[in-house]
């Protein structure tokens, strides 16, 4: 439709077609499905679990909840749904209007009746757009008026019987009519509103301080929930699940690859510029383990998950160690080392939730220290596999120390390499590379991996590590 018609008369006549939210959704998923396009940009790790469940629901026309633990690309996954609206729908466009009512069928009163008093070429239209019309809350806090409505003193000084429609001031849902609504968290949403949401979701009703007012509300409604408090008894009515159409079960990254792939795109970060950093990918691989090691520990609470955000926030954290490294020391490009590691508590200690029973006396420091340490003798023995990388802990017994840190110069790390035999060249392979930082990098790898093992020692001190055999 190259011009929008301005006026219902102009509206009929250019064939524009009425559906329902949930219809007009089906149709447009039907046509992008049946095009082989993509359904939902930028979710990576789903393909085979998560969007076929969505898939389905959307074709069976039903109202959704996104069952996961946080960081499990919940709310995106529901924001990505309104990319199945059209560009814009028209609507009857009034001042006195409440919502966006369809120009056919407009359940308003003061819609119908205006309708009912003029000619059709009298009868203004205006274009909702797609970007608005998808509205989500957060359950906590949330009030009965917030997305129900409430009686307007106002319009009662005014004269407006309490009964009447135009007495009542809508809330977010009625105001979302033939459109998406999304509620966040919702085992911490209100009985009470609750209550109002089933009625909507089964009979498409509002009732407001007792007064019934019958309207066929048209909205997709979507929520999201934590399965450790959605599956806890009393905290959702149970006529509320019995009315969501589909339950959509997601997941952390079944593979650490993946993993990885989703850290670097939604980190974001730019490693070109005046400073670039160079990751090797060991160290891509360190800082998503650490991720999965948090999700396995026992003394972190794994009701709460451990979200994708925790990668992402240390990835971002660890990249720019090296760029701060680079900028002092004219390193181009920076190289991310173990060292820099040193820095993840300011990103992770937030977004990790101590189990009390599991954790006993363990601060957070030191449930983080334990859990990077895990991670690193895991990749660390991934690599042994590949390089035979154990003969090197042979050269401590002969007395050497040596010392790293985050602020020490990569050339440091090459000076220190002439006093230990050649067998050193074998940590090389891990990140084959002629680059003093590259090279740093790996050295730091190796004696961190052989700590974690427990060949070797390791003592700290104003940020440096000195590492030994005891």
């Amino acid at each position: 439709m190259s011009v929008k018609p301005t006026n219902l008369r102009d509206l009929r006549a250019s064939g524009w077609v009425s559906k329902t939210v949930k219809q007009e959704i089906h149709d447009n998923f039907i046509r992008l499905l049946a095009a082989r396009d993509e359904l939902f940009p930028g979710v990576v790790g789903y393909e085979d679990t998560v969007i076929p469940e969505i898939n389905i629901a959307i074709l069976a026309e039903h109202d959704m909840l996104f069952l996961g633990e946080k960081g499990q690309a919940k709310s995106r996954l529901m924001r990505g749904l309104s990319r199945f609206l059209d560009d814009a729908i028209p609507f009857i466009d009034i001042p006195e209007a409440p919502f966006h009512d369809d120009p056919y069928a407009p359940i308003s009163r003061v819609c119908r009746e205006f309708v009912d008093s003029h000619q059709e070429d009298e009868v203004p239209i205006g274009w909702w757009p797609r970007a608005d019309r998808y509205a989500e809350r957060l359950s906590p806090g949330t009030k009965f008026a917030d997305i129900i409505g409430e009686i307007d003193p106002g319009k009662l000084v005014g004269g407006v019987s309490m009964s009447a429609e135009q007495a009542l001031h809508f809330g977010l849902i009625p105001r979302m009519h033939r459109g998406i609504f999304a509620m966040n968290e919702l085992p911490e949403l209100d009985e009470l509103v609750q209550v109002g949401l089933f009625n909507i979701l089964e009979e498409r009703d509002v009732q407001i301080r007792g007064y019934p007012i019958r309207f066929d509300i048209d909205v997709l409604i979507l929520f999201s929930a934590n399965p450790a408090t959605y599956n806890r008894s009393g905290k959702v009515i149970p006529q509320l699940k019995d009315r969501i159409g589909s339950v959509i079960h997601t997941h952390y990254p079944r593979d650490r690859d993946l993993g990885i792939q989703i850290m670097q795109q939604e980190a974001n970060i730019s490693l070109d510029g005046d400073f670039p950093v160079a990751v090797p990918y060991f160290m891509r691989e360190i800082v998503e383990q650490i991720t999965i090691q948090a999700r396995k520990s026992k003394y972190i609470d794994q009701q709460s998950g451990v979200s994708a955000r925790f990668s992402i926030a240390n990835y971002r954290t660890m990249v720019a160690s090296a760029r701060h490294r680079g900028i002092v020391l004219g390193e181009k490009p920076a190289v991310p080392r173990i060292s820099d590691f040193g820095h993840l508590y300011a990103s992770s200690l937030g977004k990790l939730e101590l189990d009390l029973m599991g954790s006993h006396q363990m601060s957070e420091r030191q449930v983080l220290d334990a859990v990077v340490a895990e991670a690193i003798r895991i990749v660390f023995e991934e690599y042994i596999d590949k390089h035979g990388l154990a003969e090197i802990s042979e050269i401590f017994g002969r007395g050497v120390k040596l010392e790293v840190g985050d602020m020490m110069p990569s050339a440091r790390y090459a000076e220190l390499l002439k006093r230990v035999p050649p067998v050193w060249d074998k940590a090389f392979e891990v990140n084959a590379a002629e680059d003093p930082a590259v090279r740093a990098s790996c050295v730091e790898f190796v004696l961190a991996g052989l700590y974690a093992l427990d060949r070797i020692s390791r003592s700290q001190h104003h940020g440096r590590m000195t590492y030994e055999v005891e």
